[in-house]
C-alpha cells in the first residue's frame, strides 16, 4: 500500500537520503550533510512543501514545491521543483501518487496552478500529460546563471 504524507522536520532522516539520490540523478556529488541543511533550511523557513511516498512503510519517494506568484493572474502558484521515486520502487505508480497529491494540495490552498520543467528527454513527460499537465507552446524559458554561485551548488 502506498501512503503520502506531508513532511516535516521529523521525516528528514527518511527524506534525505532520497533528495541526496535525487541530486546524484542530476550528476551532483553525494552531499548528506548539505541535503539535510538545505532542507531543513527550507522547512524552517516555510520556503517548501514536501510530500513523501511510503510504499508498505518504506520511503520510496518525494516531489518538493516552492512558492511563487503570478504578476499577471495576481494570484499565488507552486513550482514542482523536484519528483523522484528510489529506482526499486518505481513502476509502482508512485510517481502519478505525487503528482496528484500536489494537485490536490494546489487546489487546497486555492492556488493558481502547478509549473514544472523538465529535460526534453525525460520520459516522464508522457506521465505529466495523461496527468493533466500541458506543454508550453507559446513562449521559451531562459536561464542567467551568476558567475559566482556558492560552493557546490550548482543550478539543474
Amino acid at each position: 500500500m502506498v501512503a503520502i504524507i506531508k513532511a516535516g522536520r521529523t521525516h528528514l532522516p527518511q527524506l534525505v537520503p532520497l533528495f541526496d539520490q535525487y541530486r546524484e540523478f542530476y550528476k551532483q556529488a553525494p552531499d548528506r550533510a548539505g541535503s539535510e541543511k538545505f532542507l531543513s533550511e527550507r522547512m524552517e523557513r516555510g520556503e517548501s512543501v514536501v510530500f513523501m511516498a511510503y510504499l508498505n512503510t518504506e520511503p520510496a519517494g518525494f516531489t518538493q514545491l516552492f512558492r511563487s506568484f503570478s504578476s499577471v493572474s495576481l494570484q499565488p502558484l507552486y513550482i514542482l521543483n523536484d519528483l523522484f521515486v528510489a529506482k526499486a520502487f518505481r513502476k509502482n505508480g508512485i510517481g502519478a501518487l505525487l503528482l496528484r497529491k500536489a494537485q490536490e494540495y494546489c487546489r487546497e490552498t486555492r492556488h493558481k496552478g502547478l509549473a514544472l520543467e523538465t529535460g526534453v528527454d525525460n520520459p516522464a513527460q508522457l506521465l505529466y500529460e495523461r496527468l493533466g499537465w500541458e506543454k508550453d507552446s507559446h513562449c521559451f524559458h531562459y536561464f542567467w546563471q551568476a558567475d559566482n554561485p556558492l560552493p557546490g551548488h550548482r543550478e539543474k
